[in-house]
């Protein structure tokens, strides 16, 4: 779903990559960009075929109506969050006046929750400013068309009650789940471009990047020419990490919310911490202090446009299944919080084995939440991590290290007094290459499938491993001891 790109050497990809904004690669559905945006030459090989192009033309009109779903489920975000306040402020007024008079600093928090609300309005009018997902020849023909009126809805929104239970998703021009998913949007931003989601991303992220700085070092390799692809990017900030680094790196992403939001960052914020957002503001509940539910979180903690990364970067727009199948394609393959994204786990596994070179590894961590589990009108399979070893050997995949047991959480909130953990799992696989042997070059050692370590067991291993030489020691003198 992705388009082609032109072809080019590393020099000219090095000279390019700084003089413009960080490339986004935009859906196929939708048009080709004009040739002036075209994108630097990597990776070097065709996405899209001259059938599967027309095929996605032929459902361009749909793929336009979902985004602006999409659009409409941002700008709709302030009057679908104040609704919700409405409900707490009518229920407040409409208690005695005695409960009233002991909950007059409530009644201010409230006031408080609005202004925030507000806030956040401000900002998503300027996440929405330049109209990445739409064809640059419309807004060339009309300048303004895209100076939009962002305090109300637009024309064709539904007014009224939002509320899901209550609106038929096929009648209404934005769908409440897509509100929620604007919302979510706030929070993974907190979560990958601010100070206060530095501990979550070094919980999910540094385990991969130091997989990856391991395999392939510094020392031993020209890391510009180490293609890494990461399915499932999100807001892009651990393919920027890993581009900073050195490597050439590629996001993948098929969420408009997560495209749009991305290219703000990325492409926008010209100076750190120029923004500030109110993630938490929509958490009436298990809230410790009034200040908990609209603390500020102030983004991008790191300004991509002033910190440009060592390597090439770019995001592709597309689903992974549909834009990546050239074999042989990069070096390694991160995944994160995604393989359980798909309606068939395998798929996904196969196109990673597929599109590795030999020798190439695919790094991941995340747990099984499998999305379209019990989602109506969607197929799922649900494979446990047992399973999954199974498979991925049965692909081809030899698998170098894996762990369970890794603590993660996910766009938390962390002064709520309900903490959401995932017991992660954590793997390295490799797919084999059929000349290293030919080649001199020793094998790796591998942990077969059913040795399962947590990480909490780690320290006792080494307690144990400690305590072995003590107790040998000790049976020697008990023997020396003993009459001959």
């Amino acid at each position: 779903m992705a388009r082609r790109r032109a072809g080019g050497g590393d020099k000219e990809v090095r000279e390019q990559k700084q003089s413009a904004k960080y490339k986004f690669v935009r859906n196929a559905i939708l048009r080709q960009l004009k040739s002036e945006m075209d994108c630097a030459a990597f990776p070097m090989h065709p996405k899209m075929d001259e059938q599967l192009a027309r095929a996605f033309a032929a459902n361009e009109e749909e793929e336009e109506r979902h985004i602006q779903k999409v659009q409409n489920a941002f700008l709709y975000y302030k009057p679908y969050a104040c609704q919700r306040l409405k409900r707490s402020v009518d229920y407040l007024n409409s208690l005695s006046a005695e409960d009233q008079i002991m909950l007059a600093k409530y009644r201010g928090h409230l006031e408080c929750v609005r202004t925030c609300i507000d806030r956040n309005q401000a900002v998503i009018r300027e996440i929405l400013r330049e109209r990445v997902l739409y064809p640059s020849e419309e807004t060339d023909v009309n300048p303004s068309a895209d100076r939009w009126e962002f305090d109300e809805p637009p024309p064709n929104v539904r007014h009224g009650d939002m509320d899901q239970n209550d609106i038929p998703f096929d009648e209404a021009d934005v769908e409440p789940l897509k509100i929620l998913k604007a919302q979510s949007t706030l929070k993974l931003i907190a979560r990958d471009w601010s100070t206060d989601g530095a501990l979550e991303r070094e919980q999910s992220y540094k385990p991969i990047i130091d997989s990856i700085v391991e395999y392939y070092k510094p020392s031993d390799y020209e890391l510009k020419e180490i293609k890494i692809l990461v399915p499932g990017a999100g807001l892009g900030r651990l393919t920027y990490e890993l581009a900073c680094l050195g490597y050439s790196c590629e996001g993948n992403e098929f969420s408009y919310f997560m495209l749009i939001a991305s290219n703000f960052v990325l492409n926008l914020c010209d100076y750190e911490n120029k923004y500030v957002l109110y993630p938490w503001v929509h958490q009436y509940v298990n809230n410790l202090r009034r200040e908990d539910q609209v603390t500020a979180v102030r983004f991008p903690d790191v300004c991509p446009l002033k910190n440009p990364p060592k390597g090439h970067f770019e995001i592709a727009a597309g689903d992974f299944l549909e834009v990546y199948k050239t074999p042989n394609s990069y070096n390694c393959v991160a995944t994160c919080f995604f393989i359980d994204c798909a309606n068939n786990v395998i798929d996904f596994i196969r196109t990673i084995y597929k599109i590795l070179v030999p020798g190439g590894i695919w790094v991941n961590l995340g747990p099984l939440l499998y999305h379209y589990s019990d989602v109506s009108g969607q197929n799922s399979i649900e494979p446990t991590f047992e399973d999954l070893c199974i498979i991925m050997e049965s692909v081809g995949f030899v698998i170098e290290k894996s762990r369970t047991g890794i603590r993660t959480k996910y766009a938390q909130n962390p002064s709520s007094m309900k903490q959401s953990e995932y017991q992660s799992l954590f793997w390295v696989c490799r797919k084999p290459d059929p000349f290293e042997e030919q080649r001199g070059k020793r094998k790796a050692s591998r942990e077969p499938h059913d040795l399962i370590v947590r990480e909490d067991s780690e320290a006792e291993e080494e307690e144990e491993q400690q305590k072995e030489p003590a107790e040998q020691q000790q049976h020697e003198t008990e023997m020396e001891a003993q009459p001959t």
